[in-house]
C-alpha cells in the first residue's frame, strides 16, 4: 500500500521519496519517508483492526486535537478511504521500557501527560470496563481462544471497577496505550504519538497504564503519581496500581485477538499469557485488598 499512498498524498507529490520501514508497531506498519530532504511518518492500518475496537474517525480526530498541546507531531494529511495518516516525524530517541526506568523519567513523563490532559477533549471515551466487554464479545463471535479462567476472574473484575469508581476523576483527553515506544525524547520534552485507542478517561489510567508497560517498580509508581498530582496521594496511588491491573486485563483479551488475526511477526499468544499472568498475581496477592480499600476509603 506505501506505494499507493506515495502516488496519492499531495504531500509527496512531485518530490523525490525514499522509504524505510520503521520496526516496533504492533497494530499498524509505519514507514518513514524522506520526500525532497523533509522527513514524515506514513502509519499503514493494520487488518481487521475493527476487531479490536480502533476507530479511525476517533483517532483522527483526537490526533489532531493532541497536537494542539505541543506534545504529539501534527497530522499533514489524512488518506479517508485509506485510513492513512501522515504526520511529522519528531526527530529524536524512540524509547524503551529500561530507558523510561531512569530516575529523572517519571517526572518528565508526567509533565508531557499533564500537557496533553489539559488540551481539547477528544471525540470520545474510553472505559477499559466496557472494552474488556467488547473484546470478550469479539471473542465468542470468532471463537478466539484466551487464557484459561478469564471469565473466572470477571466478578473481580467488577469489585475493582466499584471501588475506583468511588472517587473518580473527572475524564481528560488520554492516550490509553503508552507503550515505551510511544514516547520520543528529543531531549527537551517526551513527545507521545500513536492515538489509536485515544479518549476521554480517568487520568489515573494512564498512569497506571504506563507505568505497567514500562514495567516500573513501587518506587517508581510512587514518582510518578507524586510528580503527576504534585503531592504524595495514596488514594490516587492506589487507584493507579488498580488500573494498572485494569491495563493487563484488557489487553490480554487484546493480544488473544491479535494472535488470531494479526499478520505482523510476533508472539501476541505469549504476550497474552504474560499480561494475564502478572493480572493474576495481583488478583490472587497480599496487596490486593489493601489497593481496593484504599481506593475507596473514605474521608481525607
Amino acid at each position: 500500500m506505501i506505494e499507493e499512498v506515495l502516488a496519492r498524498a499531495r504531500t509527496f507529490a512531485g518530490k523525490d521519496c525514499a522509504v524505510a520501514e520503521l520496526s516496533g508497531g504492533l497494530t499498524n506498519t509505519n514507514y518513514l519517508v524522506t520526500a525532497d530532504g523533509a522527513r514524515f511518518v506514513v502509519r499503514v492500518p493494520g487488518a481487521r483492526t475493527e476487531l479490536l475496537a480502533v476507530d479511525r474517525a476517533n483517532e483522527r480526530h483526537n490526533a489532531e486535537a493532541a497536537a494542539t498541546t505541543g506534545v504529539s507531531p501534527s497530522v499533514v494529511e489524512y488518506l479517508e478511504d485509506l485510513s492513512v495518516m501522515i504526520v511529522a516525524y519528531i526527530d529524536g530517541e524512540t524509547m524503551s521500557a529500561e530507558r523510561l526506568r531512569e530516575p529523572q523519567m517519571p517526572a518528565r513523563i508526567a509533565a508531557s501527560l499533564r500537557r496533553l490532559h489539559a488540551g481539547p477533549r477528544f471525540l470520545r471515551d474510553f472505559d477499559m470496563f466496557r472494552l474488556t466487554e467488547f473484546y470478550l464479545g469479539i471473542v465468542d463471535e470468532h471463537g478466539i481462544a484466551i487464557p484459561r479462567g478469564f471469565r473466572d476472574r470477571m466478578p473481580a473484575v467488577a469489585e475493582v471497577e466499584r471501588a475506583l469508581a468511588v472517587h473518580a476523576l473527572p475524564k481528560v483527553p488520554c492516550h490509553n496505550d503508552l507503550l515505551a515506544e510511544n514516547y520520543i525524547d528529543d531531549g527537551r520534552q517526551l513527545w507521545i504519538v500513536d492515538f489509536e485507542y485515544s479518549g476521554n478517561n480517568d487520568p489515573c489510567f494512564e498512569l497506571g497504564d504506563t507505568a505497567q508497560e514500562c514495567a516500573y517498580d513501587e518506587e517508581l509508581r510512587r514518582a510518578l503519581c507524586e510528580a503527576y498530582f504534585g503531592r504524595p496521594d495514596p488514594v490516587q496511588l492506589a487507584r493507579m496500581e488498580l488500573y494498572a491491573m485494569m491495563a493487563d486485563v484488557g489487553w490480554t483479551l487484546w493480544a488473544a485477538i491479535q494472535a488470531k488475526i494479526s499478520t505482523i511477526d510476533f508472539d501476541f499468544w505469549g504476550w497474552a499469557t504474560e499480561r494475564w499472568d502478572r493480572a493474576v498475581a495481583v488478583l490472587d496477592g497480599p496487596r490486593y485488598a489493601e489497593l481496593l480499600g484504599q481506593a475507596a476509603r473514605s474521608g481525607p
